[in-house]
């Protein structure tokens, strides 16, 4: 968008200006330009690997960046002209790439506000452990604290045998032995581990490794001790440090950020077109049986944060009051599941048929707290008794919808519905997602599968 703020802002300077010539294009032409001029500079930050390279950066390390992409970038715009036989004036090249630099310049040396702002308020704030406790790990340390405006949280160090209890920087950090790290990982949310030891230490943390690929944590090795780097490696910067990257789940940020798109949209306009639905599940919820409208529970949500799940009451009020006394009809590995649970009330029960008791779900989803597609929120009790390779299913975000409802919904067993959800973090892509929105609809509206 501010690169074609700066093209139309080129475009009128130049319009404007008293010169002999006229400038205009014509509006098929115009709309060629703005979109080559968008590839243009995109496809330069792409491949340079600016995008990756902004957060922690300094305002030098900014500002020497978008200079190379605000001169790249008009000039593929120039060999463009060429093979399209389209025809620019120099000046407005010129009035454009200037433009183009300031807007650039002026979002890029205030994002980390914007973004820290926007992160403290809807709970996308990462955390970080450290491996290590030596120079290298405290420099490293140092520069996650200068990413603070980025929503970057330095939790604490880890080292084999620690030495100290706490280290201090800005601030003071507990030191955890290694061996706590299942502990902290079932206790805490934790986004990524970085590992930060000398090059020799990196085979003695072979099961350290191990545990966070299997639990699907992030972690990132500081490699600023290796000659070279591979170009095939899947390599990250934070500030000056290289970051080798291995993630147990999806990590392109710009398909991510697609698909957060797409989740607002589809669940503004259907929030919109179900209201009057959902006032008259309400009101007929309210006559029918005593109790509130709404169903509240605590469910665990991205890398293990907690959120309140919102579902329209199916069961009696005192249904969790009842839990215990029905735990031996329980079908179910983990979570509780019974196929014609006495809790139920008579509008819930066809209420949970066609899945309108999770309509007001797509509230979670404005907020951010779910998508449309993705693993089913757990109850922290059932993720409590997760195996090792089941955690990892918290690495994505939680869904309405996954791959389990398509394939049969209730009628698939605990362990084929775990396993369909790591087939679903493997394997994921936004075609992916809208396969399995479409083939949600008929499952849904049909009935089938449903307790």
């Amino acid at each position: 968008m501010l690169v074609w703020l700066a093209f139309e802002a080129a475009y009128q300077t130049r319009g404007l200006l008293p010169l002999a010539n006229d400038f205009y294009f014509l509006l098929p032409v115009k709309i060629l330009l703005l979109l080559l001029a968008a590839l243009c500079y995109w496809g330069t930050a792409l491949w340079f690997g600016d995008y990756e390279a902004f957060e922690g950066s300094s305002r030098r390390d900014v500002l020497k960046r978008t200079f190379r992409q605000a001169a790249l970038a008009p000039a593929l715009l120039v060999l463009a002209q060429f093979a399209f036989r389209l025809d620019m004036s120099r000046l407005f090249l010129a009035l454009f790439g200037g433009f183009a630099m300031l807007a650039l310049l002026a979002f890029r040396w205030n994002a980390a506000p914007i973004l820290g702002w926007y992160r403290q308020r809807f709970g996308v704030e990462r955390y970080l452990w450290i491996v290590g406790t030596g120079d290298g790990a405290r420099r490293v340390a140092g520069l996650v604290e200068d990413a603070a405006a980025y929503g970057l949280r330095l939790s604490g160090f880890l080292d084999v045998t620690p030495a100290v209890t706490a280290i201090q920087l800005r601030r003071e950090y507990p030191v955890h032995a290694l061996a706590e790290l299942p502990e902290l990982l079932r206790r805490h949310v934790i986004d990524e581990v970085l590992f930060a030891v000398p090059s020799e230490q990196l085979t003695e943390l072979e099961e350290t490794f191990l545990l966070c690929d299997e639990e699907g944590v992030r972690s990132r090795v500081a490699v600023d001790f290796f000659p070279h780097i591979h170009s095939e490696v899947y390599l990250e910067r934070l500030g000056e440090a290289p970051m080798l990257t291995f993630s147990g789940a999806p990590h392109d940020e710009v398909r991510l950020l697609i698909k957060r798109s797409i989740d607002v949209t589809l669940a503004a306009i259907s929030l919109v077109a179900v209201s009057p639905i959902m006032a008259a599940v309400a009101l007929l919820v309210r006559m029918t049986t005593p109790g509130p409208v709404l169903f509240r529970q605590e469910r665990c949500g991205l890398n293990g944060r907690r959120f309140v799940l919102f579902k329209f009451r199916s069961m009696v009020a005192d249904a969790e009051s009842r839990k215990a006394a029905l735990a031996a009809l329980n079908e179910r590995e983990l979570v509780f599941k019974i196929k014609n649970d006495p809790r139920l009330t008579p509008v819930g029960r066809w209420l949970r048929k066609f899945s309108i008791d999770e309509w007001p779900q797509l509230w979670n989803v404005l907020r951010g707290d779910m998508s449309l597609v993705g693993p089913r929120p757990a109850v922290p009790e059932e993720v409590e008794q997760y195996k090792r390779w089941q955690r990892r299913r918290l690495r994505m975000r939680p869904g309405l919808t996954c791959l389990w409802v398509v394939e049969g919904r209730d009628a698939v067993d605990f362990e084929r519905w775990m396993a369909l959800d790591m087939q679903y973090i493997d394997t994921w892509s936004l075609a992916l997602d809208w396969k399995i929105i479409l083939r949600t609809i008929p499952q849904v509206v049909s009935g089938k599968g449903a307790h």
